[in-house]
């Protein structure tokens, strides 16, 4: 054997399963099917509206019509289950106790019911609930003197959450992050006869500066402080799973984290503590960075998205809340 000759085992070669696309997926241990995704959409009461978000690409609040059109398209892409979120369409409608979140013919309520007639069980209709876009200050629950009270904000939050399920939501997803809010309206559902109408925990969600872009689309970013005193301090992962498994013994379904990428450790704890279904939202933030990142051509946009989804479900998440998610498949990017 000469100096420049490196002896190589044959009997183990692991590029063999390397070699071309379709033996690579042969072996491939991570897929994404398009029914995992759901997708986020701002809803507006207006019948025919597209106001685009500055801060998210390709992202608009949609009136009740735009909204079934884009819903119908996803479905033939096979995307059947979406997360609305509203707003007042009037600065003057928000109120101390955000009483607009749980209107009858708000602009979720209203969506809910054009989405269940038009398209029944062929899709799955999950509402956000909280009271942030619907109070004059911003925040998730009630306050007094300054401080964002636990046990006041339970009462809004679960006549919401029952606006939502008597509007024909399959699934019902509380963010506020209040200790006790998922007892509270799983019992309230229960005694009002929407015991089948599931409950998707914001389990986990950490108090974070991913959300920017999300604030500016739903109106609501706080008028004081902030949320550090109800939403998860980033350094902490124990205390993480300590929230969903209370989650979990208070009657969720589904848990969730948010946000992904910087969790992703947080997502593969939950998933070894907990065996319900897990979603992880790739939130507007992480979304919105990867939109101008490849607007400037500083990376390869399917290839990053593609990365990033492989990631949250690699690390246990069964479904993914996308905003990138009608790219990805229209784009065959997975």
């Amino acid at each position: 054997m000469s100096e420049t000759t490196v002896a190589v085992p044959g009997r183990v070669r692991p590029r063999r399963l390397r070699r071309n696309q379709v033996i690579r997926d042969l072996a491939a241990e991570t897929h994404i099917a398009p029914s995992q995704f759901i997708v986020p959409h701002f809803v507006l009461a207006a019948r025919k509206s597209e106001r685009p978000i500055p801060s998210m690409p390709g992202i608009a609040e949609l009136g009740l019509d735009n909204l079934l059109g884009r819903v119908a398209s996803d479905l033939d892409l096979g995307i059947r289950s979406v997360l609305l979120f509203g707003h007042p369409d009037h600065e003057g409608h928000k109120t101390p106790d955000g009483l607009t979140a749980w209107a009858d013919d708000g602009a979720v309520q209203r969506a809910v019911r054009r989405l269940r007639v038009e398209f029944g069980d062929d899709l799955v209709v999950m509402t956000d609930v909280c009271l942030c876009a619907y109070t004059d200050h911003g925040h998730c629950g009630i306050v007094d003197d300054g401080d964002v009270v636990n046990d006041a904000s339970l009462v809004p939050l679960v006549r919401t959450a029952l606006s939502h399920a008597e509007a024909g939501a399959d699934v019902v997803a509380p963010s506020d992050m209040m200790d006790g809010r998922v007892a509270a309206i799983r019992d309230a559902l229960d005694e009002a006869g929407h015991e089948q109408v599931i409950l998707l925990a914001y389990a986990v969600k950490y108090a974070s500066g991913y959300y920017g872009p999300f604030r500016d689309a739903a109106d609501s970013a706080p008028s004081f402080g902030d949320r550090r005193s109800y939403q998860m301090d980033p350094r902490n992962v124990r205390e993480a799973v300590r929230e969903a498994e209370l989650d979990e013994q208070e009657g969720a379904d589904m848990l969730m984290v948010k946000p992904a990428l910087a969790y992703l450790d947080v997502i593969r704890a939950v998933r070894r503590a907990s065996n319900l279904p897990l979603a992880a939202y790739n939130v507007s933030g992480e979304y919105a960075a990867v939109k101008a990142a490849a607007a400037n051509g500083w990376l390869d946009e399917a290839q990053i998205v593609r990365e990033n989804l492989m990631a949250m479900r690699r690390a246990g998440a069964d479904r993914i809340i996308t905003y990138h998610a009608r790219d990805a498949i229209e784009g065959g990017w997975l």
